[in-house]
């Protein structure tokens, strides 16, 4: 079972922060899932929200300076479209690793990405917008844990995608995915899983 530290621990430390990641590194997470805009100036941003003009946020390239070689890193891309100007996407898709992947609710981003970088890691949230079946070309289905069913899973399966749920940390619900065939979780309580796991 992979464990996601979801925007670093975020039950400890401020989200989206670097040392939420660093948190993430210690507690020995598979790895760190973080979100990314492009800000007035086209940077790119770590935030779950659109980014206020006061700032302040980590850029992308300082949250994985941080994390290279430490830990794997997700990605998600959020309303890429909105910032296409900023040609987001191939940006993103250079500064990752080959131990990264890109997340992403709509498909055409990372279609783009596999078009750039046909190696890369990617998963497709389904659910909202983008079929299991649309998830095809992914290398993991993202499904939220207030709407995944047994059937989802198994049909994620069944196309070769890794199902990964977002976001759970109540043990009990653990055992529960990870008997469905779960193949990782996003968490704000990694360390929780860890031990739940690997016991």
């Amino acid at each position: 079972m992979l464990v996601i530290a979801h925007r670093g621990v975020s039950s400890e430390l401020p989200e989206n922060t670097l040392p939420a990641f660093e948190r993430a590194i210690e507690v020995g997470a598979d790895y760190v899932e973080l979100d990314v805009h492009a800000d007035a100036e086209g940077r790119l941003v770590v935030t779950h929200d659109r980014p206020a003009p006061s700032g302040g946020y980590p850029t992308l390239e300082e949250a994985l300076a941080l994390m290279r070689g430490r830990i794997g890193v997700m990605v998600e891309l959020k309303t890429p479209r909105r910032y296409r100007r900023h040609d987001v996407v191939a940006r993103t898709v250079r500064l990752l690793s080959s131990d990264d992947a890109l997340l992403c609710f709509q498909r055409q981003p990372l279609e783009e990405a596999r078009r750039l970088r046909p190696s890369l890691r990617t998963v497709q949230h389904v659910g909202v917008g983008v079929s299991i079946r649309g998830a095809r070309a992914a290398w993991a289905a993202g499904f939220n844990d207030s709407r995944v069913a047994p059937r989802g899973i198994g049909a994620a399966l069944e196309l070769g995608l890794l199902p990964l749920v977002f976001t759970v940390n109540d043990e009990t619900r653990m055992r529960e995915l990870e008997a469905w065939g779960v193949g990782g979780l996003f968490t704000d309580r990694p360390a929780h899983a860890l031990a739940l796991f690997r016991r």
